[in-house]
């Protein structure tokens, strides 16, 4: 199971037991708001894409969307979302519990701007009803990010 894979990912990290796990689901950004009682923009929801033969994750607050040309911008090509169908397959999570963590070799992980007015996001782990709150160091540092992107506008 996916969440096991990024618990395991934390307890190596030394961060045991800061996985949050849910009687209800929290897959999108309004049902995981609800489970953490935050708001909305403090779910760091993560966004799979296709970009040629690469898989990109965006991970950006819960109160934006991709702006496609800022995205074609940064990568130099149409944003395309993966069917939800080869999520987990390309990526090593299902849909509704992709995350920045222990994902497969060669997916390449971004940090949007919008997370940068936040002191804690909550990013998934793995499954439909899965959190962990962290700050924006350690975001960067566990999701292994290859840097901070600006391709997301408000809703």
């Amino acid at each position: 199971m996916s969440v096991e894979k990024v618990r395991a990912y934390f307890d190596a990290c030394g961060l045991r037991g800061r996985v949050l796990e849910f009687a209800q689901s929290s897959a999108t950004v309004e049902l995981a708001a609800a489970a953490l009682h935050c708001e909305a923009g403090r779910i760091a929801k993560t966004l799979a894409f296709a970009a040629g033969e690469n898989v990109i994750l965006i991970v950006a607050a819960g109160d934006v969307r991709v702006d496609n040309a800022k995205y074609k911008a940064c990568f130099g090509t149409k944003a395309k979302m993966l069917p939800r169908e080869q999520t987990e397959e390309l990526t090593g999570h299902p849909a509704g519990g992709v995350c920045p963590f222990a994902v497969n070799d060669g997916v390449r992980v971004y940090l949007d701007d919008s997370l940068k007015r936040f002191a804690t996001v909550f990013p998934a782990c793995g499954s439909a009803n899965s959190a962990i709150e962290l700050s924006l160091p350690e975001l960067e540092r566990y999701s292994g990010s290859a840097g901070w992107i600006d391709v997301c506008k408000s809703i």
